[in-house]
């Protein structure tokens, strides 16, 4: 009786766990392989978590992508923080996490600044690239330096707009001389807070946009994030003008409103927003 009593109390407890368990995420990412514009998520959407239990919630998400962010802990219980300076021993930490969660890449680091002298850029481009870094967003106003490290380590350079930083004629006036590794980390909900069209400032950023941090808002001004699509920023419009100009590269989530259960709700309507443009586009 005793061994019954226990298999059937086992069974209470284990019942309860695996139905909390998140279903398998069924994602089709093929159309947005195909176009070359790919969703990443910005690890500010969590920053109220580690960066393991991030990894956690992207690969839940069917999100093969991450851009990590300055400042992140680590991992629960631990007092590292993600940074260009974290050591080799951290590295293969953050590595092998990625690799657990299924190969989950590191794509992009950002919002920092980047050193303009050579020695301390040349260390920050070693880094993105120890890293597998492809981007490394900054509001750092680009000299000879860090375009020469933009072309040595083959890294882009993208210019983050906050509401009042880097608008498109600005950005447009310190690269345009420069590499086209040089250009715009272009935020389009920083966008609507200036009480600019997204899509008018894609398309003043032809060519030149490097990276995105994509969102949609419920209104402008002093708008907060909603599920793309519901909102006024018309992210549609702005995926079809992305495809329309060739632009090959990362588009993060960065969603900037609301709980943990508010986040684990409204992002897989991001993500299925996405996937669903771009099936369209690209037939």
């Amino acid at each position: 009786m005793r061994s019954i009593f226990t298999i059937l109390l086992t069974a209470a407890f284990i019942a309860p766990c695996t139905a909390a368990e998140p279903k398998p995420n069924t994602r089709d990412d093929s159309a947005s392989e195909k176009l070359g514009i790919k969703l990443s998520l910005q690890c500010w959407t969590f920053n109220k978590l580690t960066f393991f239990e991030t990894v956690d919630k992207a690969k839940g998400l069917g999100i093969k992508y991450l851009e990590i962010f300055p400042g992140q802990k680590l991992k629960p219980g631990s007092d590292l923080k993600i940074s260009r300076t974290m050591n080799d021993e951290t590295i293969k930490e953050v590595k092998a996490k990625l690799e657990e969660a299924g190969g989950i890449k590191l794509v992009a680091y950002g919002v920092d600044g980047i050193p303009t002298d050579e020695d301390g850029a040349r260390k920050t481009f070693e880094w993105a690239k120890k890293m597998g870094l492809t981007v490394l967003v900054t509001e750092t106003d680009p000299n000879d330096v860090i375009e020469k490290m933009a072309k040595e380590f083959k890294i882009r350079v993208a210019l983050h707009n906050h509401p009042s930083t880097w608008p498109p004629e600005k950005v447009l006036k310190a690269v345009s001389k420069r590499d086209p590794l040089l250009g715009s980390c272009s935020d389009t909900g920083h966008w609507m807070r200036a009480n600019r069209k997204p899509i008018d400032c894609l398309k003043l950023l032809e060519g030149r946009v490097e990276h995105l941090h994509f969102k949609d808002l419920n209104e402008n001004g002093n708008g907060h994030d909603v599920p793309w699509g519901t909102g006024r920023g018309d992210p549609a419009a702005s995926l079809a003008e992305l495809k329309r100009q060739g632009y090959k590269g990362y588009l993060s989530i960065e969603y900037e409103y609301g709980s943990i259960p508010q986040l684990d709700e409204n992002l897989p309507k991001c993500v299925k927003f996405f996937d669903k443009t771009m099936t369209e586009l690209a037939k």
